[in-house]
């Protein structure tokens, strides 16, 4: 099957990017200015990523909102109509689907973001429909963001963290939530096609660098933000991951609350931690992590950190394995020296040091 085209590819191509297959979209890399260049545009102003490739499934009517909750592990009673939130499905083993950003559009409706890939079986789990071909999603990230995209609208700029908002723009309704994927802050913008290039034109006028998904990765790695596919998926659990607080434990079920609570009583087998290299050498995915001649496990994700100049990599390892504790990295025939630190890698306030 051939991967799919974001509505605006033929700007992303005018513009000079790098396009990708991902998830079973075409997508951008890089665009001509590297991914290094557009990673540190975010750490210390503004870019604009196109992520139209997540999927929106809307679910309307007065049983959305218990489908949600019986169904994803967050507790929807902590938030209220013009709020997202992050959440996770599970199977009923209890080991992740999904992981998911849930936008509170109104009373009855809810925009339910999943990963690209798992568009159709977050649907077959929750219902309603898949709108995904019919909007374009633009990611303004940074600590300019909202500066930035107020200069295309001030209404842009209003929307706070988690917040999610319906603006009229050139016409038509945009929503706009203020989340993102980076570690920093910003906002999400949901738009109809018919003006998402002229949307993202503006925005690039405005002072938003163009940035591809090698950034987002390295970002998000630097952030220490788990992945679907790498950190995230159907042999791991939420955790793991370290992301207990996104299970509702105070409502009456989600699906795989059994596998979890179990999982909670008796301690996780593994926890998510964080390889700090001692060097420049980017660390990679599949990278074995050894202590002392003992195996201890493999990257996760693994690349170069723009914003410390070392190699970093995540991965989930035995709980007893304590931060400053000395490792070598091996990928195929070469040893990185490397130890165990305290996450995130960066933050926003140490990248800006």
């Amino acid at each position: 099957m051939d991967d799919r085209r974001s509505y605006l590819y033929d700007t992303h191509v005018a513009w000079g990017a790098t396009m990708v297959p991902f998830g079973g979209w075409l997508m951008p890399l890089r665009y001509p200015s590297g991914t290094v260049a557009e990673h540190l545009a975010c750490r210390r102003d503004a870019v604009v990523f196109d992520v139209s490739h997540l999927g929106t499934v809307r679910l309307e009517g007065h049983d959305a909102f218990d489908t949600l909750q019986r169904s994803l592990t967050n507790d929807l009673l902590k938030i209220e109509p013009g709020r997202a939130q992050y959440t996770h499905l599970l199977d009923d083993d209890g080991f992740v689907v999904d992981d998911i950003i849930v936008w509170w559009v109104g009373e009855d409706e809810f925009d339910v973001m999943p990963n690209a890939s798992n568009t159709a079986g977050v649907r077959e789990a929750v219902g309603g429909r898949d709108v995904t071909s019919e909007r374009s999603v633009l990611a303004i990230q940074g600590p300019h963001a909202r500066e930035v995209a107020g200069r295309v609208d001030p209404r842009f700029a209003q929307v706070g963290r988690f917040r999610v908002s319906r603006i009229e723009y050139r016409g038509v309704e945009v929503r706009v939530a203020g989340t993102g994927y980076t570690g920093e802050a910003g906002i999400e913008i949901a738009a109809p096609n018919e003006v998402a290039e002229a949307l993202m034109s503006a925005l690039r006028d405005a002072g938003a660098t163009p940035a591809g998904l090698g950034a987002r990765d390295t970002l998000r790695l630097e952030a220490a933000l788990p992945l679907y596919g790498h950190e995230l998926t159907r042999q791991s659990t939420t955790l793991e991951a370290r992301l207990g607080w996104v299970l509702g434990w105070d409502k009456a079920t989600f699906r795989g609350r059994a596998a979890v609570q179990a999982e909670r009583d008796r301690g996780p087998r593994r926890l998510l931690a964080g390889i700090l290299g001692d060097g420049r050498a980017p660390l990679r995915e599949e990278g074995e992590v050894w202590r002392e001649g003992e195996l201890l496990g493999v990257l996760t994700s693994g690349n170069y950190s723009p914003v410390l100049a070392r190699g970093i990599g995540l991965g989930l390892f035995d709980p007893t394995l304590s931060v400053g504790s000395a490792v070598t990295v091996r990928l195929r025939g070469r040893e990185v020296p490397a130890h165990v630190c305290a996450l995130p890698f960066v933050t926003k306030e140490s990248a800006r040091g």
